[in-house]
């Protein structure tokens, strides 16, 4: 099956008469005379009257979009959107020292869990690059229990996340 340019004439027996105006790796984008834009399935039944023959790109923004995002997620520390708790919104984190002579100090809790978020996301990708190294197995495994359990150690700030998904996770008792 030869791919329609952008500029084919097509007739439709529900549309009618219209010109391919978008091609995606599934669906024409017709601009039809009665009908206005519709969009069909390639593969759908329709009479070619001038079909042009154009290098199309069968695949679309979204997908290539899709695509790096996915490959950026998995192979950079490029961190994904996370979320912290509604009654954490706007907040402040206040450090109270033990001397009563001492300033305490104020910070915005949103700054501090994304610093927690950037710890995170780091650990995965040393992870990431421990398990793709060419280190011996048993060292791999050694250093996989060191990033358990500074997970861990991290399950403290749990209470900060939305969602329960990207929350630190130790090891478990079985």
């Amino acid at each position: 099956m030869n791919i329609l340019g952008i500029g084919s004439r097509i007739k439709h027996e529900t549309y009618g008469l219209g010109v391919v105006t978008n091609v995606t790796s599934k669906h024409y984008w017709v601009t039809f005379i009665d009908n206005g834009l519709e969009t069909i399935d390639i593969d759908s039944d329709f009479e070619v009257i001038d079909a042009v023959e154009d290098e199309v790109d069968t695949v679309s923004f979204y997908e290539v979009e899709t695509i790096l995002r996915n490959m950026l997620k998995k192979w950079s520390d490029v961190s994904e959107i996370v979320p912290i708790g509604d009654k954490w919104k706007d907040g402040k984190l206040i450090l109270e020292p033990g001397g009563t002579n001492l300033k305490s100090k104020e910070l915005p809790i949103d700054g501090f869990f994304h610093k927690i978020v950037m710890v995170r996301d780091r650990i995965r990708v040393m992870e990431q690059k421990i398990n793709s190294s060419n280190l011996e197995e048993q060292e791999k495994i050694d250093l996989q229990q060191y990033i358990t359990r500074i997970y861990g150690s991290l399950t403290t700030f749990n209470v900060l996340f939305k969602n329960k998904s990207q929350q630190f996770v130790g090891s478990r008792s079985k």
